[in-house]
């Protein structure tokens, strides 16, 4: 019976995690923190552990994920200011065509989202949407659909943003296989529920450019930074990082040229590059001074703050459950589970994002749970990378009321609550199922 009583501390923890960030509206930070100390009291950890497991979940926790979320922060607050983003999108648009410019938007959103948080890839890209709606007559879903699909997929999905940066430090998982599997399922997930579901509900839904939002003929784009230095400057950090995950499965350990790919793919050298180079190209030389570059900087980590302190407050929940004892009893439970890791992954991280809305909760509290119970497996390797995207499917799943994003599509498109349900919230269901469903199938192959 003893035994039952961790369990029951973790289940009312969650529930009680779930109550304060959605009754009372509690930050969840400090309802991570508040939960993580009562779970661990309850479980009967004597009162000094309790408070050292929490500062050991935090530090372990910032030791990394503080770092990796700082500097992509600056990489995507620079990439905004300097015009970068439109760069991708004009340059996209002009290459698909006229007839295929909602596949353009998408790929934009898919190339965008990678570094810049989506609120704020949203705000800079809405414009171009605006014009063309107001120029074609047709329905701001028909453009607006895709672009939303490519920026939420690899917002979620693909390093170095917050989401799959929490979930991989979180379940031990290697940021090149994130990436990769990232890719690979959000490529098709952002096809089905951008394009080409936009094309479909933008049959059923015509919405107009709102009359309060003043649309703008196109600027002479004349100084925006080249699409060629707008894309490498992107791919750097990934394909070094992805070069340092290759380099451990073709090269023997002690090899000096695996020794010195580990070394740049590391997140921290890898995205400190870009970083550097991002400022310098897109900054000093294009006419920043280095105080207006060091401005662009501080403002880029205003808001990565509470996203950098929430995902420490996760560390903490994980790091009780791991020493209270609650997270070896959790993973002999859901061992004896007949559904394998990767369904596993998805459902808790669904009911938490459908719970509660917030997408980096969700997977928070989905890795803070499953950590556990992937140690007590021995999961290793590409495993890894696939249970990480089936997390961040899981927590993009069914945005609706409770959510953020809901809200900020339904403002800026002036739509009413059904229609927003019928096109938002289904697309967002849709780049969730069809990722997961990609991340099951490999999952078949890799043991």
């Amino acid at each position: 019976m003893s035994e039952f009583i961790p369990i029951l501390a973790t289940a009312a923890g969650v529930s009680l995690l779930l109550f304060l960030v959605i009754r009372t509206k509690l930050h969840a930070f400090v309802a991570l923190l508040l939960v993580s100390l009562l779970v661990g009291v309850a479980a009967g950890m004597p009162l000094h552990d309790v408070i050292a497991s929490m500062q050991q979940g935090m530090g372990e926790t910032l030791g990394f994920v503080a770092v990796v979320v700082g500097l992509g922060a600056m990489f995507g607050q620079m990439l905004e200011v300097s015009g970068g983003a439109e760069r991708l999108a004009k340059t996209l648009i002009k290459k698909f065509g006229e007839d295929k410019i909602p596949w353009a938007l998408g790929f934009t959103g898919f190339l965008v989202g990678i570094p810049v948080f989506f609120d704020v890839g949203f705000v800079v890209l809405v414009p171009i949407v605006y014009r063309l709606a107001k120029k074609t007559g047709r329905s701001l879903l028909y453009y607006g659909i895709p672009l939303f699909a490519g920026l939420a997929i690899t917002h979620s999905f693909i390093p170095p943003t917050p989401g799959p940066i929490v979930v991989a430090n979180l379940i031990g998982a290697d940021l090149g296989w994130v990436i990769l599997f990232g890719t690979i399922a959000g490529l098709p997930a952002m096809i089905i529920a951008g394009p080409l579901f936009g094309k479909y509900i933008a049959k059923k839904i015509h919405v107009s450019v709102p009359r309060y939002i003043n649309v703008e003929e196109i600027e002479d784009d004349q100084e925006l930074p080249s699409f060629g230095l707008i894309a490498n400057i992107i791919l750097v950090p990934l394909l070094l990082i992805l070069l340092n995950t290759v380099s451990k499965v073709v090269l023997q350990e002690g090899n000096i040229i695996r020794t010195f790919l580990e070394f740049l793919g590391h997140p921290f050298v890898s995205l400190l590059i870009s970083t550097i180079l991002v400022f310098y190209f897109l900054g000093v030389k294009r006419g920043y001074s280095k105080q207006e570059v060091q401005m662009i900087a501080s403002k880029a980590l205003e808001p990565a703050g509470m996203i950098i302190l929430v995902t420490g407050a996760g560390g903490v929940f994980k790091q009780v459950l791991m020493d209270s004892g609650v997270g070896k009893i959790l993973a002999n439970s859901m061992e004896h589970s007949s559904l394998p890791p990767i369904i596993l992954a998805f459902l808790i991280a669904s009911a938490v994002r459908i719970a509660q809305g917030s997408a980096t909760v969700a997977m928070v509290t989905s890795g803070s749970l499953l950590s556990p119970f992937i140690i007590n497996l021995g999961l290793e390797g590409p495993i890894l990378g696939l249970i990480a995207i089936s997390i961040a499917a899981g927590a993009t799943i069914a945005s609706h009321v409770n959510d953020s994003g809901f809200w900020l599509i339904n403002r800026y498109f002036g739509l009413d609550v059904k229609d927003t349900l019928r096109s938002w919230t289904i697309m967002e269901t849709l780049s969730s199922l069809t990722a997961f469903v990609v991340v099951f199938l490999i999952s078949l192959f890799i043991t």
